[in-house]
């Protein structure tokens, strides 16, 4: 079979022959119609993630179908999403911290023509997604779902901000909340990336390479009840200062490095709930896909490349032009 390979650090993804799939226990292969990229792909290629290891096929979400063999059983020839958490463990409050890991490393990923995982992390297709949508879905919308719903628990009514609107998450957190009927603002380094925001039904939003802004989204809003941050940096103490007293921030990732200094009585002042989200349970990918196919959700797909086309899939992803997910199609 074929695969994007990345050989070594910084070395381009090479589409090339690997040996071919072999399910062991209880699991099985998947032939992948279409897969994405996540920034933890680039930063696998960077050499900027722990436990590296070379060569590797990267990519955590794939959707394709299930092949006869292993412990395929009812599911083969099944439409199937894959969902990348792989061994989270037996408490639904946070991931096994010996077993847990994501699919893409330290196990060769889906951006490949087939992949070999669990059994019990096929999940159907939804059925009002193409091929390329549902490949979108399982990485960032279960982070986003996690974050949002189970985390943050957003309600109704409730003031939400999103930080980076555009990047895969953000936009799947955008849709979640819409669907809660919260009232949802945005930031943005991009005021076009704000206008699209708005058109998925975002209320208003700020570009935080402007100065002020932390001003200017206050006004639209007088402050929130809830904020989704996947950035951390120094930018978090503005974020501290934006929320509502007794309210809830939820930290999914760190982009921009740790802070290098947290202003504590923001914290404590406030009587703020500082949260911490990563990927998600079982449970919670259940419960993103009905939520998905009760309000036909669709995911934002940026672009599609051919998998010869991987080096370029890789540096758009790279730039951090895109807005929505980066898909690679496979057949």
């Amino acid at each position: 079979m074929r695969a994007l390979v990345l050989t070594g650090k910084g070395m381009a993804p090479v589409w090339q022959e690997v040996a071919d799939c072999r399910p062991g226990v209880g699991e099985a292969v998947v032939r992948l119609h279409s897969a994405a990229l996540n920034h933890r792909d680039v930063w696998i290629q960077k050499g900027q993630y722990a436990g590296l290891k070379y060569p590797i096929v990267p990519g955590s979400d794939g959707a394709g179908i299930v092949m006869p063999g292993g412990d395929a059983g009812e599911w083969a020839g099944r439409e199937v999403i894959i969902n990348p958490a792989l061994h989270w463990g037996e408490h639904p409050a946070y991931q096994d911290p010996v077993n847990f890991r994501i699919l893409g490393l330290p196990d060769d990923g889906t951006l490949a023509e087939y992949v070999r995982v669990p059994v019990k992390n096929l999940v159907r297709r939804p059925q009002h997604l193409s091929f390329e949508e549902a490949a979108a879905l399982p990485l960032a919308g279960l982070t986003a779902f996690r974050a949002v719903m189970t985390r943050a628990q957003v309600l109704a009514g409730e003031r939400v901000l999103i930080t980076g609107i555009g990047g895969g998450v953000a936009l799947f957190a955008l849709q979640f909340a819409v669907a809660a009927g919260a009232k949802v603002y945005v930031t943005s380094g991009s005021d076009e990336k704000i206008a699209r925001a708005m058109t998925m039904g975002a209320l208003g939003g700020a570009n935080y390479q402007n100065a002020g802004w932390v001003e200017a989204v206050l006004s639209l809003a007088g402050g929130f009840d809830v904020c989704i941050d996947g950035a951390a940096g120094d930018g978090l103490n503005d974020l501290l200062d934006l929320m509502t007293p007794g309210g809830r921030l939820v930290l999914y990732g760190a982009t921009r490095g740790n802070t290098r200094e947290v202003v504590a009585r923001r914290i404590f002042w406030k009587q703020l709930n500082v949260l911490g989200s990563t990927m998600g349970s079982p449970a919670d990918f259940a419960a993103m896909v009905a939520l998905l196919e009760t309000h036909m959700i669709r995911p934002v797909v940026d672009k599609v490349f051919a998998p010869e086309e991987g080096a370029a899939a890789f540096r758009r992803m790279d730039e951090g032009h895109q807005f929505g997910k980066i898909v690679v199609k496979m057949r």
